[in-house]
C-alpha cells in the first residue's frame, strides 16, 4: 500500500459525493490513517465512521485560525503526526462579475483561498518538525482557463490564488523536506453539478474532452494519493492537471 503508516487530513471531506470523502476513501485504503475536516452540519465524524476502524472525524471551520489549529491539534494528539494536507474545503458560485458583491467575493474567497493559507499554517509546524510532508492544494481548471460552468469570476480568482499561494509555499518549504503541489479538476460530478445538467448538455460537455466524459471523484482521489505518496517524492510546486484533457495547450 503506498500511504502505509501515514497520517492525512482532508477539509471540506465529509460530503459522501464529493471529491474529499472520495480521496479520504482511497488514502484509507492505502494505508493511510485519514482526519476528515468540515462543518459540523457534515457531520464529518459519521464519514470517517464509513471509513472503518482508526479514522477521525473532526468538526472546523477553515475560514477561523484558531478552528485549524485546534484540528492540527487533535489531529497530532490522535495520531502523533501529520504527513498530508488535502486542502478541498471551498465553495462556489455562478454569477457575473458586474454582480459580485462584497460579501460574496469574502465568502468565496475565504473559503478557498484563505482557508488554504490557515489550515496550511496549522499543519506546517509538524511537517517542518518531522522534516517532510505533502500538501495538496485543490483549485480549478476555471483557474486556468478564465472561468467555469459553475462558478463565477471570484470563484476563478480564488483557485488561481490557491496556485500562487501553493507555489510560494513549495518553494518556502522545500528545504524543510514539505511538498506543495495543487490539482486542477475539471468538471467533476458531484452534489454541486446534481440536476443542473442535463443529460443533453452532459453529452455535449462530453464531446469537448478528449477522453470523452466528465470526470468522477475518484479521478482526484487518484492524483491526491500519487501526490501524497513517494511516488511524487521530486514533485513539487507542479499544477497537475485532472481534467481528461479539456485544458491540453
Amino acid at each position: 500500500m503506498l500511504l502505509t503508516n501515514q497520517v492525512a487530513i482532508i477539509t471540506g471531506g465529509a460530503g459522501l459525493n464529493g471529491l474529499g470523502f472520495a480521496t479520504a476513501r482511497l488514502m484509507a485504503a492505502q494505508g493511510a490513517k485519514v482526519a476528515i475536516l468540515d462543518l459540523e452540519r457534515a457531520n464529518p465524524a459519521a464519514a470517517a465512521a464509513l471509513l472503518g476502524e482508526g479514522h477521525l472525524g473532526l468538526v472546523a471551520d477553515v475560514t477561523d485560525k484558531a478552528s485549524c489549529e485546534a484540528a492540527a491539534a487533535a489531529v497530532l494528539k490522535a495520531f502523533g503526526r501529520i504527513d498530508t494536507l488535502v486542502n478541498n474545503a471551498g465553495i462556489t458560485q455562478p454569477v457575473k462579475t458586474l454582480d459580485i458583491s462584497g460579501a460574496d467575493y469574502d465568502r468565496i474567497l475565504d473559503v478557498s483561498l484563505r482557508g488554504t493559507l490557515y489550515m496550511s499554517q496549522a499543519a506546517l509546524p509538524a511537517m517542518r518538525a518531522q522534516k517532510g510532508g505533502s500538501i495538496i492544494c485543490i483549485s480549478s481548471v476555471s483557474a486556468q482557463r478564465g472561468g467555469g460552468i459553475f462558478g463565477g469570476p471570484h470563484y476563478s480568482a480564488a483557485k488561481a490564488g490557491v496556485l500562487g499561494l501553493a507555489r510560494a509555499m513549495a518553494r518556502e518549504f522545500g528545504v524543510d523536506g514539505v511538498r506543495v503541489n495543487s490539482i486542477t479538476p475539471g468538471l467533476v460530478e458531484t452534489d454541486i453539478t446534481q440536476g443542473k445538467l442535463s443529460d443533453e448538455k452532459k453529452a455535449e460537455i462530453s464531446e469537448t474532452i478528449p477522453l470523452a466524459r466528465l470526470g468522477r471523484p475518484a479521478d482526484i482521489a487518484g492524483a491526491c494519493v500519487f501526490l501524497a505518496s513517494d511516488l511524487s517524492g521530486y514533485c513539487t510546486g507542479i499544477t497537475l492537471d485532472v481534467n481528461g484533457g479539456m485544458l491540453i495547450h
